[in-house]
This record gives structure tokens, sequence and C-alpha cells, in this order.
């Protein structure tokens, strides 16, 4: 089974705005065996930065031919915490809702990106963003770029 890392990240100009926002997300993945890596990024019009992180990941495992080892590195709290602190198990509990909480917001990529996951043997590790991780910072500079790059 091939090992994967994945490095995403999402962020959002504007976010909380209704309209007139621009998010985008970033990726790299990297195949250490090969020593193969390979980038992503796509802006998205009137989002938000939690739809971008979870698209993040939702595109680059998309990515992946065949059932893979991957590890992804994020420094998205709401999409790493999911996973961690099984959240994501308690949710599909509850039919994809948050219980007595209420409705849980993005529920459709919360759905896809599940199914992705079940696909693959995943971990997910919390990183810190700006911080010391040169891949971690690619990624988001790919979000930048994308932004930067549509509103040209």
């Amino acid at each position: 089974m091939k090992k994967i890392n994945l490095y995403t990240d999402g962020g959002c100009r504007g976010n909380g705005q209704e309209t007139e926002n621009l998010g985008a997300i970033g990726g790299v993945l990297i195949y250490p065996e090969k020593n193969i890596r390979k980038e992503y990024k796509q802006a998205y019009e009137n989002t938000t930065n939690n739809k971008m992180e979870l698209l993040a990941v939702i595109e680059g495992l998309k990515m992946l031919k065949e059932p893979c080892e991957v590890h992804i590195f994020s420094d998205s709290a709401y999409v790493v915490n999911a996973y961690l602190q099984n959240w994501i198990v308690s949710w599909k509990l509850k039919n994809w809702t948050r219980g007595k909480a209420g409705e849980l917001k993005n529920k459709e990529l919360w759905i896809e990106l599940d199914g992705l996951v079940n696909i693959h043997i995943v971990t997910f590790h919390k990183v810190k963003g700006h911080a010391d991780n040169p891949n971690n910072n690619q990624a988001d500079l790919l979000v930048n770029q994308a932004m930067d790059a549509h509103r040209k």
C-alpha cells in the first residue's frame, strides 16, 4: 500500500460575509517512496474558511487513484479534531447532525470527506499554521496564490 503525506490549507478573505468574499484551497501531496510531489490550488467565490479547509482535504484525497495509507497534516482544528476527538462518529450516529445542538454545518462536505477517508487508512495530524513546517507553509502559499490569481 502506498504511503502518502498530504499537507492542506484553506482560507477565505472576507470570511463571515454572505457575499463578495473569496476563498481558496491549497495542498501538497507527497509520495515519499518515489520522491514524487504534486501541488494543487483553486479559488472559490462566496464561501467560508471552514468550507475551504474541508475542501482542501477532499480534493487531495480525490487525487489518489487507489487506497493508500495517508497522513493528513492540517492547521485546521475544525478538520483535525473532528477525527482526533471522534466528533465524526457522534455526528454519524445522530444522522449527520449535532443532535440537540442542531444542524451540522457543511454537512455535505463532511459526508464527502468521510466517504473518502473510509477508502484509505488515514491519520490526521494537527500542525501549527504559519510556523516552521515548510510543506504546510507551501499549502498556505498556494491558497494565497489561487486567491491573488483569481482577483486579476
